[in-house]
């Protein structure tokens, strides 16, 4: 949740607004349906748990935080992602380019029920830079993640299309939610026939606040609580401060699950909930603290089953369920040393419907390894051997392989495999000519951008790469391809980065650096971070090891007002 900072007045109009747009709705489009024959699932909190641990992993490894626009919030995106694919669902990342920190929101969409009568559930996925954000917003990312999941494995019948969203930026302002909603057209906008917003739900001295709790869009998800004897009350913290409000401007449906912020919990409130009276709901909003010490699972679990119960009674039918299994490999990891072969246990489950023939197969098995199965077809609830050798020529290193079983669906499970030892890595410095001092092979850059110009010197030697500086509208690039050799203990990108412009304000990017390994953008920067000298920036870059990527910066110029971004000595160190 985003921390407001608004003087008097500016408050003052807010809430005015917030009463029009919370209160004085219009009759929602999408009264709770009729209880749907199929029950919802119990959500586990402990695969919800295992994901929130999963963003406080990557917030370690990136500076602390998972804030828009950074390096932790791009492998938060890659996480989800990865998952979502992985269960069926159509995965779109939507660059939300005037954002203060530009980056990707990211939409999954259920491919069942009717494109004009969708349902959606959202949370924010960035974190404020103070902390790695687990209870704002991995809470609220994570129980959607694992709904998303469960949908997916359960597979029934859709009486509405569902769409998951995960928003960058909302921290500073809501605009990735906002950048969405203005994105689409009117008609789009009026498919949309409730948007539910699930922002800090495990606040560890919490309450259970729901969003405009006397709406008929609300209904489900209070009925789910006031099946547990909660006693819900209004969020009224939260009201115009998450990516609910973004929708409620344009007059759609909104609500959603809290469990509050920096507010303090009342005496009222604490005999009713438990809890310390006139403590905050959560004593580490916004702090670094906000880590997987900082769920109150009871509450976490509550919201996620809720998620589940309105979703159901939302969106899923009274028909058969479609048959479906899932796979699993046990271990999911194992060591071979060259001339041997090891084995895991393949798993098959009947998810929904009727069991069914599965078939099963690998890829991504690296040249000098085999993969079989015995059997190599099985009934879902069945498992196979599976047997993975390598030759004695086999090469060392880490590959991950993916199990698929095919029947009327098809699921996959990854297993990775390590050939042990010696020359896996080849290791090195991989970029080539990294400070520019010979010529311009094997970079590829546009005319001007290599240069020793003295107007912007080197950090070493007399060449660098200097993109724009033109004071006009302008697009440089530089990029080089470079194989990363797998097997190698570490991968890092680095390079010194000398930012100076003319642009005066302090708060709006007019000029930005992306810098983009492959197709994955893994930092933005801009007129904002102008500096004195050379600052040295690096990446972890292990996800791409074995693959042959393009580094790439590209530096985008408005119409006025240079800034020049100069790069020198580039290097991807493997060892």
């Amino acid at each position: 949740m985003r921390r407001r900072t608004l003087n008097l007045g500016t408050a003052v109009a807010l809430l005015a607004g917030a009463t029009a747009v919370f209160v004085a709705q219009p009759v929602p489009a999408v009264p709770p349906a009729a209880p749907a024959a199929l029950a919802a699932p119990d959500i586990s909190i402990t695969n919800i748990q295992a994901h929130l641990t999963q963003f406080n992993t990557i917030a370690t490894q990136n500076g602390g935080n998972r804030r828009a626009g950074s390096a932790g919030y791009t492998a938060s995106v890659a996480y989800l992602k990865t998952r979502l694919q992985s269960a069926g669902y159509t995965v779109t990342e939507q660059y939300c380019s005037d954002c203060t920190y530009p980056s990707n929101n990211l939409i999954a969409e259920w491919p069942g029920g009717p494109a004009d009568q969708v349902v959606m559930f959202g949370a924010h996925l960035d974190s404020v830079s103070a902390g790695p954000g687990i209870n704002d917003n991995g809470s609220g990312s994570a129980a959607l993640l694992e709904n998303a999941l469960v949908l997916a494995q359960q597979n029934p019948t859709m009486t509405k299309r569902v769409r998951f969203a995960w928003w960058t930026d909302e921290e500073q302002g809501l605009n990735g939610s906002d950048f969405y909603v203005r994105s689409l057209t009117a008609t789009q906008r009026g498919y949309i026939k409730g948007y539910y917003n699930f922002d800090m739900v495990g606040s560890t001295n919490g309450g259970y606040f729901i969003n405009r709790i006397t709406s008929a869009t609300a209904a489900p998800l209070k009925a789910y609580w006031d099946s547990l004897n909660l006693q819900p009350e209004e969020n009224v913290e939260g009201q115009g401060r998450s990516d609910d409000y973004s929708f409620a401007r344009y007059s759609i449906q909104t609500s959603g699950y809290a469990a509050g912020a920096s507010a303090r919990k009342t005496s009222t409130q604490a005999a009713k909930w438990g809890g310390t009276a006139n403590a905050s709901y959560d004593p580490c909003y916004h702090r670094s603290c906000d880590t997987t010490s900082n769920i109150g699972t009871t509450h976490l679990n509550r919201a996620a089953d809720g998620i589940a119960y309105a979703l159901w009674q939302l969106a899923v039918g009274s028909g058969t369920p479609t048959n479906d299994f899932s796979v699993s490999a046990s271990p999911t990891s194992g060591s071979v040393a060259p001339g041997t072969s090891i084995t895991a246990t393949v798993s098959t489950a009947t998810t929904s419907g009727s069991a069914q023939t599965v078939s099963l197969s690998a890829s991504g098995v690296p040249a000098g390894v085999t993969v079989s199965f015995s059997p190599s077809s099985v009934t879902s609830g069945g498992s196979s051997t599976m047997t993975v050798a390598a030759s004695a020529s086999a090469p060392a290193g880490t590959y991950p392989i993916t199990v698929t079983g095919a029947g009327s669906v098809t699921r996959t499970a990854s297993f990775s495999v390590t050939v042990t030892g010696t020359g896996g890595c080849s290791g090195g410095q991989l970029i080539g000519n990294s400070s520019f001092e010979s010529g311009s092979a094997p970079w590829t850059a546009t005319s001007g951008v290599i240069t020793n110009d003295v107007d912007q010197p080197a950090r070493t030697g007399s060449y660098k790469a200097w993109l724009n500086g033109y004071g006009s509208s302008r697009t440089d690039t530089l990029s080089q391809s470079v194989t990363i050799p797998a097997g190698c203990a570490s991968y890092t990108l680095g390079f010194y980065l000398h930012i100076d412009t003319a642009e005066t304000t302090t708060t709006t990017a007019y000029d930005r650096l992306t810098v983009q390994v492959g197709t994955t953008t893994v930092a933005t920067y801009s007129n904002l971070n102008k500096a004195a000298g050379y600052v040295l920036r690096t990446f972890n870059l292990a996800a791409y090891a074995g693959q042959t990527v393009t580094v790439k910066f590209t530096g985008v110029e408005d119409s006025s007002l240079q800034t020049s971004f100069v790069i020198d000595d580039v290097t991807l160190q493997a060892s």
